[in-house]
């Protein structure tokens, strides 16, 4: 740890509320303070300094040379990823039309869902207007 000496500051120091005196106070209760952050939650400051140096390297230009290196398995992930999507859309599709849904039946039934949805408004429509009718 630091220490000062506090004693040659100069006749300044001697009034408390100096505003050189204030800055020594509070560099000395900061360094408390993250001394015993670090005591107590070192876990904690690790993992935002590797969120900080992910951060700053997210913000930094990428070099030729990272780019050549990193291409290859980025290609390798999205192709990847791409057969996976394929594969499961597939066998998705196979599985719907298996059990007899498809897009025209899907179609047909999102139209018959919202026939009734216009029914439904249009009755409520008419007991309401026929209620007020009736109390006037």
């Amino acid at each position: 740890m630091i220490e000062h000496d506090h004693d040659h500051i100069g006749e300044e120091s001697t009034h408390a509320g100096s505003p050189r005196q204030r800055a020594i106070e509070a560099y000395d209760s900061a360094r408390e303070r993250a001394v015993d952050t670090l005591g107590e939650a070192p876990l904690l400051i690790l993992a935002g300094g590797i969120a900080a140096g992910a951060l700053i390297a997210a913000l930094l230009p990428r070099t030729q040379t990272e780019s050549r290196l990193v291409r290859p398995t980025a290609k390798r992930l999205k192709d990847s990823a791409r057969s996976a999507f394929e594969a499961a859309r597939e066998t998705g599709k196979e599985r719907l039309d298996e059990l007899g849904y498809n897009r025209a039946r899907g179609e047909e039934t999102f139209q018959t869902f919202l026939d009734g949805l216009k029914d439904t408004a249009r009755a409520s429509a008419n007991a309401a207007a026929e209620a007020v009718r009736n109390k006037g």
